[in-house]
């Protein structure tokens, strides 16, 4: 897929977006909800979920029209899963309002956050964003056969990467043992299910193809490849070119329960993890951890994962039964995306 082609697919599947806003905006008209307090609310819609890179909501679309097995979706099923992948993307809308109000940062898409904008009500902001889902959900999909199991997949998804999140917060303190096992529920937990998984699932759903080896199968290998992507964020947040990152990685300073830290803490001897005691998550000491970062390889250890971890993902994708319906495209579409990133 070419750069052109994949500007297009997201400007046509951000052009469904303001239709998905217009009938929220309907259901506040009909709820009688104060135009001033009306107006924020769409603001806030517009500036939390639209204007960022729609991965995730736009693999919904993808992954439709590769179970589909047709050249292209017609106009209604684009619209459709479209509108199942935004509403992924407003779950992850609500994740990171939320998520900026308990790191206390300061921007998200070169913006200030929402909370810095409206205050704490940025938190009840944050659950409507949530809410939305469900709405959308009943008015397009209240009469499909798997509406049920959308809603239950949302929800638990939901559950899953708050308490995922949960668990990232609790990383705290010096680099120890335990941080390894932790590090893995994270990844997953945080990350894998509402990034990968849910996307995949939904459109299972859709399409009407949910068999349950199908879900099975969908879950082994997207909750691998969203630990790998985590994983690939945690280097490249210490690696990665800033400039093409995008931003300037701060694991170390915000003593993040990170990949790379763990590493480090598994291999160093005693004075190296005098290091990582004495500097970790000490603002201004991060060259110290960066030196011995060098000092240890962590890049030809991370390159080493990385290789054994893509070979695993190829082996399990190579054996996927396709007489149900699931398609091995789903999964090296997805693996061809993340694989040797640089952002």
């Amino acid at each position: 897929m070419t750069a052109g082609d994949k500007s297009t697919s997201v400007e046509r599947f951000e052009a469904v977006f303001a239709k998905l806003v217009a009938d929220l905006d309907d259901q506040f008209g009909e709820y009688k909800v104060p135009e001033d307090v009306r107006k924020q609310l769409k603001d806030c819609f517009f500036q939390n979920t639209f204007g960022g890179k729609c991965n995730r909501g736009v693999s919904v679309v993808d992954t439709c029209r590769i179970l589909h097995g047709d050249d292209d979706l017609s106009e209604e099923q684009y619209f459709l899963a479209a509108a199942l992948g935004w509403m992924v993307e407003l779950l992850q809308a609500y994740l990171l309002v939320v998520d900026d109000i308990m790191d206390g940062s300061q921007t998200r898409r070169g913006r200030p956050c929402w909370y810095l904008r409206v205050g704490l009500s940025a938190a009840n902001d944050g659950c409507l964003l949530r809410s939305s889902i469900f709405i959308l959900l009943k008015k397009y999909f209240r009469e499909h056969k798997n509406y049920v199991r959308m809603m239950e997949l949302f929800n638990e998804v939901s559950f899953q990467t708050e308490i995922g999140q949960a668990c990232d917060l609790t990383a705290t303190g010096l680099p120890n043992d335990s941080w390894i096992e932790k590090h893995s529920f994270t990844a997953i937990y945080k990350t894998a299910y509402y990034s990968f998984y849910l996307p995949v699932a939904l459109a299972l759903f859709f399409c009407d193809k949910a068999a349950e080896d199908n879900l099975q199968t969908a879950k082994e290998i997207l909750l691998l490849m969203g630990e790998y992507f985590q994983i690939q964020d945690d280097y490249l947040d210490n690696f990665a070119n800033p400039s093409v990152l995008g931003k300037i990685g701060t694991d170390i300073q915000e003593n993040k329960c990170s990949w790379l830290v763990i590493q480090a803490w598994r291999i160093s001897n005693f004075e190296q993890r005098k290091v990582l005691e004495e500097n970790y998550g000490r603002p201004g000491r991060e060259h110290e951890v960066k030196r011995l970062y060098e000092e240890l390889e962590l890049r030809k250890i991370y390159a080493n994962f990385e290789h054994h971890r893509v070979h695993e993902l190829e082996e399990v994708i190579s054996r996927i039964d396709e007489s149900s319906g699931l398609k091995r495209e789903v999964f090296t579409t997805f693996l061809g995306k993340i694989h040797k990133r640089s952002k």
